[in-house]
């Protein structure tokens, strides 16, 4: 599984370097399509319903700010020169995940990305699909087996090389992600435990509080609690 991005910039060095920094980084994006101007950006936006958008502020047809207000409902990183920073404020209110100034640095994309789409990469190809794949299909249920299959790898390589650059197992880190998702659906009180437990990927219950404990130091009830008494407060 990949990410999908676009790149919309008139200067076409840019769609260059950030696919140059993306394979040299071992980064699971694809670069799906590329648009020189604003009328192309809304274009391809509309078609491909990219992850994320690379956005120049300054271009042809429509300006980046234009095509974020036709297409509010993307992630967008803008890419701009120094003296467009103004503009890239703005672009911060409507939305922009991020900003990354001309020329870019491949440490800056890095962090632009992570911090688009939630979660950090590692420079190692195998454990990047692996926490693309986690992210996004977390609430299912897939177990190490199946992982590795779908990487076509030995599940004993897919879990030492995960452990080497992410830092923790494949179990702790999906158990740790599920339980930091639930804990902002707790937030609703109109929600029961059991219902969280199941949209983040626990068919038992008790499974689910284990885990908590195990992240939280306290049961589901408590946290909620804890919460419904700061929000009152």
């Amino acid at each position: 599984m990949m990410i999908r991005a676009i790149v919309a910039d008139d200067e076409p060095a840019v769609a260059s370097i950030i696919s140059h920094f993306i394979e040299k980084e071992s980064l699971p994006v694809s670069i799906e399509g590329i648009a020189e101007n604003g009328g192309q950006a809304l274009e391809l936006i509309g078609e491909m319903k990219p992850d994320i958008v690379f956005m120049d502020i300054q271009m042809p047809v429509h300006t980046g700010l234009e095509v974020m207000r036709r297409q509010p409902d993307f992630r967008y990183v803008i890419i701009t020169a120094f003296e467009s920073f103004n503009y890239a404020q703005e672009a911060l209110r409507l939305g922009a995940c991020d900003i990354l100034l001309k020329p870019i640095d491949c440490s800056q994309l890095l962090e632009a990305i992570s911090r688009s789409i939630g979660y950090n990469f590692t420079q190692n190809l195998l454990s990047n699909q692996a926490l693309d794949f986690i992210h996004n299909n977390f609430a299912t249920q897939f177990d190490l087996t199946t992982l590795s299959e779908k990487f076509h790898t030995s599940a004993s390589h897919l879990a030492r090389t995960f452990k080497k650059h992410v830092g923790v197992s494949i179990v702790y880190y999906v158990n740790k992600l599920r339980i930091d998702k639930s804990k902002t659906i707790l937030d609703d009180q109109s929600i029961s435990i059991q219902e969280a437990a199941i949209s983040v990927g626990y068919e038992s219950l008790n499974n689910y509080y284990k885990y908590f404990k195990t992240f939280t130091g306290m049961t589901p009830a408590a946290y909620r609690q804890i919460r419904l008494r700061k929000s009152a407060a």
